[in-house]
């Protein structure tokens, strides 16, 4: 998960685990997160340094998307719905507002939501 999902901490990969009826404390999960070994991400004076010349070079735009406000709507139902149905909340007991079961037994599916951005973690139905 961690590596699925650079961005969550501790607490949100407990979530997860809890909901795939995982039973692990959160100070374990925060543990072993801290012996993953991360590279340390660049500043942006570095990134801006290394990849400055290559965006003022360019003549021409590959791509422009255009959104207008039913693209956006769109944008903003699929991430309202990612947050309702899968995202656990610290404040909700680790559950997702519109809860979600757990399940202890089956195989682990991992769908990607939101773009890929983020991932659902849920047990197959054996």
């Amino acid at each position: 998960m961690a590596g699925a999902n650079p961005l969550w901490g501790a607490p949100r990969i407990h979530g997860e685990l809890r909901k795939l009826g995982i039973e692990i404390s959160e100070r374990t999960v925060s543990r072993l997160l801290a012996q993953l070994s991360r590279p340390p991400s660049q500043p942006w004076r570095t990134f801006l340094a290394n990849h400055l010349s290559a965006l003022v070079r360019r003549e021409c735009l590959d791509h422009v998307i255009i959104l207008n406000h039913r693209h956006l709507r769109r944008l903003l139902l699929a991430y309202l719905a990612y947050y309702h149905r899968s995202r656990t909340h610290l404040g909700l007991s680790k559950d997702a507002p519109d809860g979600r079961p757990v399940c202890a037994a089956g195989q682990i599916i991992v769908s990607p939501e939101v773009g890929g951005l983020h991932h659902r973690y849920d047990r197959q139905a054996a």
